[in-house]
C-alpha cells in the first residue's frame, strides 16, 4: 500500500512581492500624524482618481471609521478586527465580495492584511490592555501615504478643472469660427468652404474624443483662433500680443492634426501648390527680388547648377530665430531648445499647410535643425501673408540647398531687424 500524502491546507491570503512591501510601508508610519476624520475624507475622495470605485471607497470609509479614533493617535494602532460576515452586512454587499474587495484594496496599496491560521482576526493586548499586534485588517499604511494619495486627488481635480476651463474657450472659439465664417464677404466661395471644412473637422475630432483632454482642446482652440484670424484676414500679430498669448500647444504631432489638417486650404490652384517655383505674394514687401522666395536671387548659370557647390551653413542663435519669427508665438509655441523646435516641425508644418513630402525632403537634405529654421521662416512669411504657396517656398529653399545656395542665416537676420523696426514704428 503507496504512501498518502496530505495536503496541508493553505494559511492566510496569498503574499505578493507587493503585498509584502506593502507592509513593510506600514510598519513605518507615523502614528498621530493624521487624524481618522482626515482619511475618511481622503477614502471618499479616492474615487476620481480611479485608484477604486465607489463600493471600495464605501468599504474602506466603514474600515476607518471601525477603528476608534483614539487608535490613530500616537500610541494607538489603527487595526480593524471585524469579520467579512460583519463588514458585509454593514455596506450591504456579500461575504464573497467584500473578500474581493479586500483583496483589491491591498493591492491598492490602502491597506494592509494578516491572517490568522484559522482566519480568525484578532487583537494581542499586553498586560496594560494595549493592543501591541493583531491579525486584521491594517490601516497604517494610509497613514505612510496620506501626503501622496491626497496630492494625487488634488492633481486629478486641477486637471479636471483646467480641462473644464479648456472646453468652456473652446466652445466659444468653436461659435465665433462659424459666425466669422458666415459673415465673411471679402473671400471667394471655394475658400469659404475649405475653412468651414476644416472647422468641422476640427469639431468632429473633439467630439469623437468625448470633449477630448485639456490638451486636445487648447491645440483645436489655438487652430480655429487662427482659422479666424485667417477668415476675417486681420494683419499679423506683434511682437508684443505674442509675448502675451496664453495659448500653449505642445510641441509633438498630434493624431487630431493629422485628422483635421489640410494642406495649403488658402490657395486655389493646386499646380501653383506643387510647384518648386511657387509665386511669392507681396514679393516687393517681403524684400525678395524673384520667385526663389526670400533668399538671394539665382544669378549662376546653368553649367553652376549642374555642379553644385556645399556652402557650409552660417550658425544662429535660437533666440535670433525667435525674435525673427514671432509667428511661432502667435501659433503657440515657446521652444527653449533647438530638440523642441525640431519636434515642433510637423504642427508648424501644419499650420503653414506644407505636405508631409516637403517637410521630409527638407528634413533630409538640410537636417532637422536647418529644416526646423527653414519652416519657422516659411511660417513667419506666411503669417505675413508674403508666401502664397508655403510648400513651394519650402521646396524650393531645399531645391537651393541642395545646390548649396541657401543662406538661412541672412534670412533670419534680415527678418529679426525688419521685427525690429516695426516695432519701433
Amino acid at each position: 500500500m503507496g504512501n498518502t500524502r496530505t495536503h496541508q491546507r493553505p494559511v492566510g491570503r496569498r503574499i505578493t512581492p507587493q503585498r509584502a512591501q506593502f507592509r513593510r510601508l506600514a510598519e513605518s508610519a507615523d502614528i498621530g500624524t493624521v487624524t481618522r476624520a482626515q482619511l475618511a475624507v481622503l477614502a471618499q475622495s479616492l474615487t476620481c482618481t480611479g485608484l477604486i470605485n465607489g463600493t471600495e471607497s464605501h468599504l474602506l470609509v466603514a474600515l476607518i471609521n471601525t477603528a476608534p479614533a483614539e487608535s490613530f493617535d500616537k500610541s494607538g494602532r489603527p487595526i480593524v478586527f471585524k469579520s467579512n460576515q460583519q463588514l458585509a452586512f454593514e455596506i450591504g454587499r456579500s461575504i464573497g465580495r467584500v473578500s474581493r474587495m479586500l483583496s483589491r484594496l491591498f493591492d491598492a496599496g490602502l491597506i494592509t492584511m494578516q491572517d490568522s491560521g484559522n482566519y480568525k482576526r484578532y487583537p494581542i493586548r499586553n498586560g496594560n490592555g494595549e493592543i501591541t499586534d493583531g491579525c486584521g485588517i491594517d490601516l497604517r499604511i494610509l497613514i505612510v501615504r496620506y501626503a501622496e494619495l491626497d496630492g494625487l486627488v488634488r492633481q486629478v481635480r486641477a486637471e479636471k478643472k483646467a480641462a473644464d476651463a479648456a472646453l468652456r474657450r473652446y466652445r466659444g472659439a468653436l461659435r465665433n469660427a462659424r459666425h466669422a465664417l458666415s459673415a465673411a464677404a471679402e473671400l471667394s466661395a471655394q475658400v469659404l468652404d475649405r475653412i468651414g471644412s476644416r472647422i468641422e473637422r476640427v469639431r468632429d475630432v473633439v467630439e469623437a474624443a468625448g470633449k477630448g483632454s485639456s490638451g486636445m482642446l487648447r491645440r483645436a482652440t489655438a487652430i480655429l483662433e487662427w482659422l479666424v484670424e485667417r477668415v476675417m484676414q486681420l494683419p499679423r500679430r506683434s511682437a508684443e500680443v505674442s509675448e502675451t498669448n496664453n495659448m500653449t500647444c505642445p510641441h509633438v504631432e498630434n493624431g487630431m492634426h493629422t485628422q483635421i489638417t489640410i494642406p495649403h486650404p488658402f490657395d486655389g490652384s493646386r499646380e501653383e501648390r506643387r510647384s518648386a517655383n511657387a509665386k511669392q505674394s507681396h514679393s516687393l514687401e517681403a524684400g525678395s527680388a524673384s520667385k526663389w522666395a526670400f533668399e538671394e536671387s539665382l544669378r549662376r548659370g546653368r553649367s553652376e547648377i549642374n555642379q553644385p557647390r556645399r556652402v557650409p551653413q552660417a550658425m544662429v542663435a535660437l533666440q535670433d530665430v525667435l525674435r525673427a519669427v514671432p509667428a511661432l508665438k502667435t501659433c503657440g509655441f515657446a521652444p527653449s531648445s533647438w530638440a523642441e523646435l525640431a519636434r515642433a516641425i510637423p504642427l508648424m508644418c501644419r499650420f503653414a499647410g506644407i505636405s508631409e513630402d516637403a517637410r521630409a525632403r527638407a528634413v533630409e537634405q538640410m537636417g532637422e535643425r536647418q529644416a526646423a529654421v527653414a519652416v519657422a521662416v516659411t511660417l513667419e512669411k506666411y503669417d505675413r501673408q508674403e508666401v502664397s504657396s508655403p510648400g513651394g517656398y519650402l521646396r524650393a529653399m531645399t531645391d537651393r540647398a541642395r545646390a548649396g545656395e541657401l543662406h538661412l542665416a541672412r534670412s533670419v537676420f534680415g527678418l529679426a531687424a525688419r521685427n525690429c523696426m516695426e516695432i519701433r514704428h
